[in-house]
């Protein structure tokens, strides 16, 4: 017989440790957090808990970590078919003679659709979940992230050239907000403008774009100032640098979400904390494609908002944002040869609570608050790799890995148990991107 004294809940979580991420940035020992349907409702002593409330579902994660869910800032899912297409190559080349072409080849709904499968299905096994996505064919993207239930901003991509999936700045755009107005009140979808880069949208384009954004009020989400050459290219072109000419544009924001921003002059750099800007750092893809080393240290002492994206798979090869957040917090320690840039903490708020403040989200997502939604990964920290074990956030951002996060929740349901997927045929998955390698490999 139930205690009429106590409240029946969905389910109770309990931790050795709770990093909440939120304004306090507590680490909580011994703690529980109380879910009920899609929401957080209470965190209590795990020595109460059970005096207050009863669930359907109780999980014990001794030696575990438990923190919002992870948000990878920008990506495009569908390419990761494309992962390992095209390695070791400069950008343009990348672009222009490899991942462009095999776009005009292949790219369509069913590409799309079982690629962002693919990649959603990597991300929730490394404890992504919410991602930021810029990509063609967006309801397909949309059917996957619904399929998997996992929690999307979709960007509405525009281009001045013509693709597999629009012709011209006006047909992306009719078509973008086509998809938006279909999927409106899809609770795990939202949606941006995705303008792909300054080199490849003209003035007329991000006018138009940024009318839109003032109109509706969605953030804008592109690339900038990812290489040198793109610079260069626009110094060449209009005499000034992107972020310039952006700015003149009305574009530069607090509703703009910059990808890269790896090269940034001083008066570059203080456009953007003049203007709020969300800024996506993404280390593995920079490095990858030779792009350069952005200043992180320094756009955090400038209060600029500094969230983490992977980029694409075919430009990191693994969509994974722990990873990420080792690899801002080393590589900024070792440019600015300061080992008190981006302390653990700091890393950690990167990939969840600065996140969600870019997509317009932090009343919902990325921290561990009452009445927030129930977005959760737990992380083993008890494996060989993770001991000893002094301070639960260093290790968790310094040696563990995502092969150790074993419990993932997304809108309060589990999306991973005892690191298996619920309610995905992994063989399946596999399955799709082999047929995709296949073809692409006869190109």
């Amino acid at each position: 017989m139930k205690n009429p004294n106590k409240k029946n809940v969905s389910a109770i979580i309990s931790a050795s440790w709770i990093f909440t991420s939120g304004p306090e940035d507590q680490l909580l020992s011994d703690y529980a957090v109380v879910i009920e349907n899609d929401k957080i409702i209470d965190l209590v002593s795990q020595k109460k808990v059970f005096d207050e409330y009863e669930a359907n579902n109780n999980y014990q994660l001794n030696n575990h970590i438990l923190i919002p869910g992870l948000i990878n800032a920008h990506t495009h899912s569908a390419m990761s078919l494309f992962k390992g297409f095209a390695d070791d190559l400069p950008l343009q080349d990348w672009l222009n003679n490899h991942i462009w072409p095999a776009e005009k080849e292949f790219v369509n709904s069913s590409f799309v659709k079982d690629g962002s499968i693919l990649a959603l299905s990597e991300m929730i096994k490394s404890g992504v979940t919410t991602f930021n996505d810029m990509y063609f064919f967006p309801d397909a993207t949309a059917e996957a992230a619904k399929e998997l239930e996992v929690r999307g901003n979709i960007g509405l991509v525009v281009l001045d050239f013509p693709t597999n999936y629009a012709t011209d700045p006006e047909d992306y755009l009719v078509k973008g907000f086509e998809f938006r107005d279909k999927w409106r009140n899809e609770e795990l979808i939202t949606t941006s403008i995705a303008p792909h880069a300054p080199y490849s949208v003209s003035d007329e384009a991000f006018s138009l774009i940024n009318t839109y954004s003032e109109e509706l009020g969605i953030n804008i989400h592109t690339h900038l100032h990812e290489t040198q050459w793109e610079i260069e290219d626009s110094i060449d072109k209009y005499g000034i640098t992107p972020i310039q000419r952006l700015n003149n544009l009305g574009i530069i924001g607090p509703s703009l979400v910059a990808a890269h921003c790896v090269h940034l002059n001083d008066q570059d750099m203080a456009i953007l904390a003049k203007n709020k800007v969300n800024i996506v750092h993404n280390p593995s893809s920079n490095m990858k494609l030779g792009s350069g080393i952005a200043d992180v240290a320094k756009m955090l002492k400038q209060n600029l908002n500094v969230s983490l994206g992977t980029d694409s798979s075919a430009s990191n090869n693994r969509l994974d944002i722990m990873e990420e957040m080792r690899l801002a917090a080393l590589i900024s320690k070792g440019s600015s040869m300061l080992p008190e840039s981006i302390p653990a903490k700091e890393a950690i708020k990167m990939a969840t609570i600065n996140g969600a403040k870019a997509l317009g989200l932090d009343s919902e997502i990325g921290s561990i608050e009452k009445n927030k939604k129930a977005d959760l990964v737990a992380i083993d920290l008890s494996t060989i790799e993770n001991q000893p074990l002094y301070d639960p956030l260093t290790t968790f951002v310094y040696s563990s890995s995502r092969s150790d996060v074993s419990y993932v929740w997304i809108n309060g349901k589990i999306k991973l148990m005892d690191k298996k997927l619920i309610n995905m045929d992994e063989e399946r998955i596999i399955q799709l991107a082999k047929k995709w390698q296949r073809k692409l490999k006869k190109i």
